[in-house]
């Protein structure tokens, strides 16, 4: 019995390591790739009116973002892994979406506490507010408070816990539904153009709760909105309803090749580490 669980925490590990290892790699090449387009997307969102946007320092702030995003996508996909092999050892079946969107949110909410100041930062330096990273840690700290790092945490858990969740089950759904049809398991390219389309319709889907996340997010101290509610509200009276999908194109665009990459990366660093245990544990027997 002992051995048995002992096996099974083992096995957690394993999939929680690797899946942690596959995360970080998928998540920085992503955002290296990809970081341009996210800065034209946050600069149309925060765009009030008819405002125009700069076209200069489309890197600027990826060094600090990188430093963010690779811890924060190694959490989410370490608690993704294990927590999804154990909803669906526990669900039935026919309720393997449930088992994909829970442990979808699961790991959207473990990494929002890495995520939400690597954003804030993100944004205030693509909004040319702070030259790097560094700088903008200390001064938001210094006149908001730790709190200024976590500016729109709740907007940013409505618009990425419901992210998550469906992004990862459609795409988990999909390649289920393409290995039952094809008999066999997908090669990377299939993996990629699965991961681009679940990235693409997930994108669009939360694109309004993205610009409030957004505007919430970049306010600082000035307090324009007093929340999530009132930032809807707002938006609505003075822009209209057409100011929910600003930056929809860039966000599609960007999300859809992201996907592609993430899920991409993702499926080839998970084989080569499950080919490399296989290896260790054959020769262990030896």
């Amino acid at each position: 019995m002992g051995g048995g669980e002992d096996g099974g925490s083992c096995n957690l590990l394993q999939v929680l390591f690797e899946g942690a290892v596959a995360g970080g790699a998928a998540g920085a090449v992503v955002e290296t790739a990809l970081y341009p387009i996210d800065t034209i997307k946050t600069r149309l969102q925060a765009a009030r009116g008819g405002g125009k946007i700069q076209w200069k320092g489309l890197y600027a702030g990826l060094g600090g973002n990188i430093v963010g995003v690779l811890p924060a996508s190694a959490i989410f996909v370490g608690v993704y892994e294990p927590a999804k092999r154990k909803l669906l050892e526990l669900l039935p079946e026919n309720l393997s979406a449930i088992a994909h969107l829970t442990a979808g949110a699961i790991g959207g909410a473990a990494s929002s506490l890495i995520r939400v100041p690597t954003e804030v930062v993100k944004q205030r330096i693509q909004m040319s507010e702070f030259k790097t990273a560094p700088d903008a840690v200390r001064l938001i700290v210094a006149k908001e408070g730790i709190k200024g790092l976590y500016a729109g945490y709740g907007s940013f858990l409505l618009r990425d816990l419901p992210f998550d969740a469906i992004q990862f089950c459609i795409y988990e759904q999909l390649q289920i539904g393409y290995r039952v049809a094809a008999k066999r398991d997908l090669k990377d390219a299939e993996n990629a153009i699965i991961g681009a389309f679940a990235g693409a319709i997930t994108g669009a889907l939360t694109t309004p709760l993205d610009v409030m996340k957004t505007r919430l997010m970049i306010q600082g101290h000035a307090n324009q909105y007093r929340g999530f509610v009132d930032c809807a509200q707002t938006i609505l009276r003075e822009e209209g309803a057409g100011a929910f999908l600003k930056g929809i194109e860039p966000r599609v665009l960007w999300i859809g090749i992201g996907g592609s990459i993430f899920f991409g990366v993702l499926e080839k660093t998970k084989s080569i580490l499950a080919q490399r245990s296989s290896r260790r544990n054959a020769r262990l027997k030896l």
